[in-house]
């Protein structure tokens, strides 16, 4: 049993330690096909383990790991209904986006590189899922943190790559904080890290310290996540290879704050009123989000943004309680959101790394299969039936609409054709929309086969998963608690009715605006509003001037009048010092014995001296 769990955890190590010995060598696709072959038979080894699991968990202790005092911690795992949804789902992504890198990265000369960066990432991505305490979550968070700073300032030659990286990297440690401090108080009150010892005793546990961990924890949670107001390095982030975006804004990264609250489901259970903020704060960023993608013209940006407002539905589903709704979302969106990240590899190829869509245009005749593929994951991620997306989503405004939060409601709803628009939007201008490009300088083509191939599972999973509902509430509820609807069937029937209904109005607006009247006036683009929204609400202008320049005014001022002239200048004062006497005594030692004699007698005076003084 074990050597299934060793080979889904170890196996994207293995291919991260194998690139890694040719990262510095000329590129090979040997290393990019071997790595892929890894990352699948980890994916194979978790699908194993899904379906062996029954009622009990599958549990693996590797080593010890810390014991100090009272403290005892093992390197352990637990392959449970939770974990091994999430061991599959990030393995049937990652394969696919390896099996994609191989011909998306074939003329980077770090291909090799890469290849280390994306295993690596993918294994401490399981690390964090698998880990049966938090202390060994914790390492994994952090590993998928150094991934992502590696993969998103990949091509560190980029000074907006290394920006882009750095500010992901110290956004997080950020929020980390927190999460560690929420890990500290787990210890400190229940004397132990393991999941089934903290989520045992959490009932029983008083409700402001429990309060206080479930704050602690979800600041961790909204930094990975990039919740408001930590939310600004995830759209940045895109500096990074397509591939990252794939992985990190699909399956992984951005992810685990939601599975962190899901995971810690018995805590949040008993502190009902953080729950619901969690959830009124998913609400906020789902339109939050949403309203930003309306304007924004970067074809990974906008793409960037519907994951953010995604992650939001996902946080109000575990605000509310209704944990399996929120994990079942997170299942199929890494689907269609990977593939719409793919996708948008293919047109960038085919224009040459050309990102603004406004040069783009007409390109469903030259790429008809990749047009195809990023229609669904567009039709999933809008929530039109029968596609994945509106089982998933539907769910969660169905959750809102039984817990009375109609404010809740009212937002997502919103947010739904909101969302129908903006995707919709970005395939009417670049696919159906006139063309902006020269044809001399371009030629666009559609991907590979091998490409393409790597893209169809996550096509058909996007229009397919949604039907496994029904099997995936029974699997995962005999872990997390069930949630019971009290509205009425015909309630039901008329919020999908609603839903589909701004939904499809949403496709049908962007048609009008994009395809009949070619878009947006100049005048309309330059009302306050619109550059509002273009802008990011003018957020990460105010952090610039607000918090990174103070401190940066701060730095400066400590480095040049403490450090340089204080710290540096009592150091060099007191070595000068000794130096000075240094030279002094170095008199003593002249040879002359007459000399050297009357310094011995005059140490002998002190020493007496220093003798009675003491005695007396």
């Amino acid at each position: 049993m074990e050597i299934w769990i060793y080979t889904a955890l170890f196996a994207p190590l293995l291919a991260a330690l194998f690139a890694a010995v040719f990262a510095m060598r000329k590129k090979n696709i040997i290393t990019g096909v071997v790595n892929s072959a890894l990352i699948a038979l980890s994916t194979a080894a978790s699908i194993v383990l899904l379906c062996m699991l029954e009622d009990e968990s599958l549990n693996a202790d590797l080593l010890g790991w810390i014991s100090v005092g009272d403290l005892n911690i093992p390197f352990g795992f637990v392959v449970d209904r939770v974990s091994a949804v999430m061991m599959v789902t990030v393995g049937v992504v990652s394969t696919l986006v390896h099996i994609y890198s191989i011909d998306y990265m074939a003329h980077d000369k770090s291909f090799n590189r890469f290849f280390a960066y994306l295993s690596a990432f993918v294994f401490s991505m399981l690390v964090l899922v698998m880990s049966d305490n938090f202390l060994g979550l914790f390492i994994g968070w952090e590993g998928v943190g150094l991934c992502s700073w590696m993969l998103i300032g990949f091509w560190y030659q980029r000074d907006s790559a290394s920006w882009a990286a750095n500010e992901a990297f110290i956004m997080n440690r950020i929020a980390d904080l927190g999460m560690l401090l929420g890990i500290f108080m787990i210890y400190w009150q229940f004397g132990s890290l393991q999941y089934d010892i903290v989520f045992v005793a959490a009932a029983s546990t008083d409700i402001m310290v429990l309060t206080i961990i479930g704050i602690l924890l979800f600041v961790g949670a909204m930094g990975k996540s990039a919740q408001f107001p930590l939310h600004t390095w995830l759209a940045d982030a895109m500096e990074g290879p397509t591939p990252v975006s794939a992985l990190i804004h699909a399956a992984t990264m951005v992810t685990a704050g939601v599975y962190l609250v899901i995971r810690a489901n018995p805590i949040y259970i008993n502190i009902p009123d953080i729950g619901f903020f969690i959830a009124s704060l998913g609400a906020f960023v789902a339109v939050f989000a949403a309203f930003m993608a309306l304007v924004n013209n970067d074809l990974k940006r906008i793409i960037a943004y519907s994951t953010l407002s995604q992650l939001g539905y996902m946080f109000v589903a575990a605000g509310l309680g209704a944990y399996w709704i929120a994990l079942f979302h997170l299942m199929t969106h890494a689907y269609f959101k990977s593939l719409l990240f793919l996708g948008a590899g293919n047109v960038m190829h085919a224009m040459h790394e050309e990102l603004n869509i406004k040069k783009m245009g007409g390109l469903y005749k030259s790429m008809k299969y990749t047009a195809v593929l990023m229609i669904i994951a567009s039709v999933a991620l809008a929530g039109i039936y029968p596609f994945a997306g509106f089982f998933s989503k539907d769910k969660i405004l169905e959750v809102a609409l039984n817990e009375n939060a109609h404010i809740l409601y009212l937002a997502l709803w919103a947010g739904a054709g909101l969302t129908a628009f903006y995707s919709f939007r970005l395939i009417f201008i670049v696919f159906f929309g006139r063309k902006n490009w020269e044809h001399k300088s371009l030629h666009p083509h559609d991907a590979p086969k091998n490409t393409l191939l790597a893209m169809l599972p996550l096509g058909i999973l996007a229009a397919l998963a949604g039907f496994l509902e029904e099997k995936f509430e029974r699997f995962v509820t005999q872990l997390l608690p069930e949630y019971a609807f009290s509205i009425s069937h015909e309630t039901v029937i008329l919020m999908i009715a609603a839903t589909l209904g701004i939904a499809v109005f949403g496709i049908f607006f962007a048609f009008y605006m994009y395809i009949i009247k070619g878009g947006f006036s100049k005048r309309m683009e330059n009302r306050i509003i619109y550059k509002f929204l273009f802008n990011q609400y003018y957020i990460p202008q105010l952090y610039q001037n607000y918090i990174v320049r103070p401190f940066e005014t701060l730095a400066k001022f400590s480095w040049k009048y403490i450090d340089e002239k204080i710290v540096d200048a009592s150091v060099d004062m007191i070595a000068a010092l000794l130096a000075r006497c240094g030279g002094k005594a170095g008199g003593m030692q002249s040879g002359n014995l007459s000399a050297m004699l009357r310094w011995m007698v005059f140490g002998l005076c002190i020493l007496l001296l220093t003798a009675v003084f003491y005695r007396a």
